[in-house]
């Protein structure tokens, strides 16, 4: 089965559905004080994130019965990616986001075989950013640009673009230069929280000190040199996996020393692409992390 996929066919759905998905997410009216609770008061879920995954659950099965489907909203403990064509589907990447109408909110699509991602749409419904990748067909952004073309019917229009946007990367030259993203999760405690706690610590200090000196560490944003992360499942990270990895990025484990981790293994540090640097400020972030970060799969 995994021989006859046809990876366009499948990308052309996907954006479709993640177009008519983002207008659910669009036009829907959350409200911090009735949306309900995963698992803490951090981990927030509404009935929009349900309806969305029941619209795109129900379109996948009806195109593709015989693939797999792995959802968060309908996530069964213990389901991990196999070999079998897979869909993983985030119907609202950014909940909390959303819910307070602060629009870095998106739908993450994406189809796995032999549990990798080979399909990937990431849609922001709010900005129509569409991030989209096919396995060895490299990956685009299409967004919204002023036109003044006298026969655009419109002064702004769509345009896609080839990532990595810069085509021509700098070298990534260390972390003291760098811009790295992070973020602390839903978890609040334990020996995860610890164990990221001290390692911003250690990033942000100063080298007199045994820090790095890290450049500017954000908490969000896109268009970063690093993203290190533990906590996210595989519908959290596969798509965007696809999208970088087909931009030239490199996907390696978030504890030290793995290089080659699982979509669904929960821990993650993404590089950017980059013509040189990329194994040497892997290898320095991993000196930085304080601990080694524990997660159920």
């Amino acid at each position: 089965m995994a021989e006859s996929v046809d990876h366009q066919q499948v990308h052309d759905f996907l954006v479709e559905i993640a177009r008519k998905a983002g207008d659910m997410i669009a036009t829907a009216q959350p409200h911090v004080n009735t949306s309900g609770h995963k698992s803490n008061t951090t981990d927030l879920v509404t009935e929009t994130d349900k309806a969305v995954e029941k619209f795109v659950t129900g379109a996948l099965k009806e195109r593709y019965p015989d693939y797999d489907f792995l959802g968060e909203e309908t996530y069964i403990p213990g389901k991990r990616l196999t070999d079998k064509p897979t869909f993983v589907c985030d119907p609202i990447d950014g909940t909390t986001n959303f819910v307070h109408a602060f629009p870095n909110v998106c739908i993450s699509l994406a189809l796995c075989v032999y549990r990798m991602p080979v399909v990937g749409v990431v849609y922001n419904p709010y900005t129509t950013h569409m991030y989209t990748a096919i396995k060895n067909q490299g990956s685009f952004l299409t967004m919204p640009v002023r036109t003044d073309s006298p026969s655009s019917p419109a002064p702004i229009a769509p345009r896609k673009i080839r990532l990595p946007r810069k085509s021509y990367p700098e070298p990534l030259t260390g972390l003291r230069s760098a811009l790295v993203a992070v973020e602390w999760g839903y978890d609040r405690s334990g020996v995860n929280f610890t164990v990221k706690h001290k390692t911003f610590t250690k990033l942000a200090g100063a080298t007199e000190d045994g820090g790095k000196m890290v450049h500017s560490i954000r908490s969000l944003g896109s268009q970063v040199d690093l993203y290190w992360e533990g906590g996210p499942w595989a519908w959290d990270v596969a798509a965007g996996w696809l999208v970088l990895t087909e931009a030239g990025g490199i996907v390696v484990d978030g504890n030290p020393g793995n290089w080659t981790p699982t979509v669904d293994g929960r821990r993650y540090l993404a590089v950017r692409a980059a013509p040189s640097g990329q194994k040497e400020i892997v290898e320095e972030f991993w000196s930085a992390v304080e601990g080694r970060m524990v997660y159920d799969v």
